[in-house]
């Protein structure tokens, strides 16, 4: 699988999301309160709304429709009316750039 230079480190604040598309895909990458990366699918499972204007909580993302929360490490749906956990991608960060694996 490819890696694809997503994004730089610092355009994402801690605690915080940005969105990436790439091809017909939409992704959401996320900075941790440790300074670790983590990438999910950027659409929230329930009802397919981005979760880029989400809230992050620490390792949590809140969707900004119904409320859905999902750990955005593991994908884990932890809050209805989510009950599908979303995918999750490696991320690494070489020269200040966050790559996904897709």
């Amino acid at each position: 699988m490819p890696w694809i230079d997503a994004c730089a480190t610092d355009d994402i604040d801690e605690e915080d999301l940005i969105r990436f598309d790439h091809e017909d895909r939409t992704f959401a990458i996320y900075h941790s309160p440790d300074g670790d990366y983590f990438c999910t699918d950027g659409l929230c499972t329930h009802e397919h709304v981005h979760l880029e204007d989400g809230l992050v909580m620490e390792y949590e993302i809140e969707c900004p429709k119904h409320n859905a929360t999902f750990d955005y490490r593991t994908g884990e749906a932890k809050r209805a009316p989510a009950c599908v956990n979303l995918n999750t991608y490696k991320t690494k960060v070489e020269g200040g750039r966050v790559l996904i694996e897709v």
